[in-house]
């Protein structure tokens, strides 16, 4: 398939409107003498029945929230009871600075999650490389510096808002931005944080993120950066800054290639990389930041995917990021559990789900169902693809007829048990998997409970809400022990990569209405996201016309095991062990 054709394709395709799956968390109001009366308290999650093999109803989460896009208030009582608890609940004290990937000096009082995540997170598989740790540091202080709210900043807008342009940034401050258009589904979104913040560290600029339509950036993430915050201001002095398009005069594309470089008259340039970019627009892959953006003192980017991998193709940053990622396949995986935090709301959704009826199993699988069709029905293709998949890998115990034989009483510890987190839009799947465990026992005898936290049915970008339940469940689904998640799926690629999971993949569908794919999934090559729309050029050469081999150029950038245009990074050395 051509450039022209995967780009028609893409956009067409409601793969990239990425989800997904939330739940139904009911609402309920409660009175609270000892706080304020905006304080909503979380209600303990009900639990489910116990049938035959501890077979459960689908457990139902209870919070109380204000109005649709307003954030909810997690008492602090609920965050003092987590913190108090931890060292007793796991044992001794664990590493909650993640070896100094993140820093101390946080209120936990109002983001328990940045350091009680490292109790319920495996330990790091690949630590942060102390020059990775020196450059967070560096960049703190650069966002502290010139962050909102400062003097430079406001200057820097004020140059923005009279249309005053320079050609040396080190003359008004030393202060340059880069602005994140936040745009699709929540997955898109998170990757596009991660990547984009590791494009504004390589090019020491500023990370300014748009808060979202209906401003839910406060309702999902902690503020990442110490005395300072990364959400773009509300007042910003580019109107319509959202509606820019890769036609605009100032994207990228049209300044190389029409203007020679020029950016004379431009108060900004724009970086469009959506997933469907021109060949042209996605030079800014090979943009060394020397050429002309560095003139720029303002970049607004557009991105809905995850852009690391093309980043590794130029040779500006390929030192640095070496440097940086000395495992070339820990790139998502470190950055996200430095950069994305829950919020209180959504980090006690998630721990009390977790510990009601996650921690106290033995092995934990996380099955996540992504299904592209517009009809939003259950499809038998589907549950078959699962079974098959869980069948052959062993993910899943099977199960043998037990008509009109007695159970056998139960031995105290002669069972293993299993807890099977089922995240999707629909219940049709997580129900019929249930059931199967329900009517048939085990062959060996392993107990198996499944739960899925939610069943939307639809998706719904940019609702509070929505959101907000979405996020507590990537982060349930990276604390699982194992992962299969859904081809495409950019919430599976966030919920295996913040729990540094290598997931099977099931392979997408092309046609629901055909038997399942054979094989029905693989195990992936690394727990590295897919981008779906990174450059398949030569930087040294800038040649757009001609699709290249990129596994020869860079043995750590392979094509994805679920969209053949689509790349990934790996670590050669590592593969070979999965």
């Amino acid at each position: 398939m051509d450039a022209d054709a995967r780009s028609t394709e893409a956009t067409d395709e409601p793969s990239w409107l990425e989800i997904e799956e939330a739940s139904p968390f009911t609402a309920k109001k409660t009175d609270n003498t000892t706080a304020s009366s905006d304080v909503r308290r979380w209600s303990s999650v009900v639990n489910g029945t116990l049938v035959v093999l501890i077979m459960t109803m689908t457990p139902v989460l209870f919070f109380l929230s204000g109005g649709l896009t307003s954030p909810t208030v997690w008492i602090n009582s609920t965050i003092s009871s987590i913190g108090t608890s931890q060292t007793t609940q796991r044992g001794p004290k664990r590493d909650v600075l993640v070896g100094g990937l993140l820093v101390p000096g946080f209120d936990e009082q109002s983001c328990a999650s940045r350091y009680q995540a490292a109790y319920y997170h495996k330990n790091m598989t690949r630590p942060a490389s102390p020059y990775l740790i020196k450059r967070l540091r560096e960049q703190e202080a650069l966002q502290l510096r010139c962050g909102p709210g400062t003097e430079p900043y406001t200057r820097a807008s004020e140059r923005l808002k009279s249309g005053q342009t320079t050609n040396d940034t080190d003359d008004v401050d030393g202060c340059s931005y880069l602005v994140l258009i936040s745009y699709r589904g929540l997955g898109n979104r998170m990757l596009a944080m991660a990547s984009v913040f590791l494009y504004a560290l390589l090019t020491n600029r500023v990370l300014l993120v748009d808060t979202g339509y209906g401003n839910t950036l406060a309702d999902l993430f902690c503020e990442p950066f110490p005395g300072t915050t990364w959400a773009l201001p509300h007042y910003f002095p580019v109107e319509n800054f959202k509606e820019l398009g890769e036609d605009a005069p100032e994207s990228y594309g049209n300044v190389f290639v029409n203007r020679s470089g020029s950016v004379t008259g431009l108060r900004f340039v724009y970086l469009h990389l959506d997933h469907a970019a021109s060949p042209a627009n996605r030079l800014v892959y090979c943009d060394d930041h020397r050429e002309f953006l560095h003139r720029a003192q303002w970049a607004i980017i557009r991105t809905d995917q995850y852009m690391a991998p093309g980043l590794f193709f130029n040779p500006a940053y390929q030192e640095e990021l070496s440097r940086l990622f000395p495992k070339k396949d820990s790139v998502f995986y470190t950055l996200s559990r430095y950069l994305l935090h829950p919020t209180n709301d959504i980090w006690g959704m998630v721990t009390r789900y977790y510990n009601s009826y996650l921690r106290n199993a033995d092995e934990r699988l996380g099955i996540q169902i992504r299904v592209f069709d517009n009809s939003d029905k259950p499809f038998q293709q589907v549950l078959d693809q699962i079974l098959a998949c869980t069948s052959q890998e062993h993910l899943l115990p099977g199960v043998v007829s037990t008509s009109g034989v007695a159970p056998a009483l139960p031995t105290a510890g002669a069972s293993k048990s299993m807890a099977v987190l089922v995240t999707g839009l629909s219940s049709w799947y997580h129900d019929n998997i249930r059931e199967m465990y329900w009517k048939s026992a085990t062959i060996d005898g392993e107990v198996v409970s499944l739960y899925q936290p939610s069943h939307e049915e639809h998706q719904l970008w940019f609702h509070s809400k929505h959101d907000m339940k979405a996020l507590a469940e990537i982060y349930l689904l990276s604390l699982t022990d194992k992962i299969v998640t859904s081809g495409w799926s950019t919430f599976g690629y966030v919920g295996q990569g913040i729990g540094g999971h290598t997931p099977w993949i099931l392979f997408r569908p092309m046609n629901y209405s055909e038997p399942a794919p054979d094989p029905p999934c693989t195990k992936a090559m690394s727990m590295e996201p897919c981008s779906h729309g990174a450059p398949g050029f030569e930087c040294t050469r800038k040649d757009i016309s001609t699709n290249l081999d990129t596994g020869v150029l860079l043995p750590h950038v392979r094509p994805c095991e679920d969209m053949s245009w689509g790349l990934k990074l790996t670590d050669p050395a590592i593969e070979k062990k999965v």
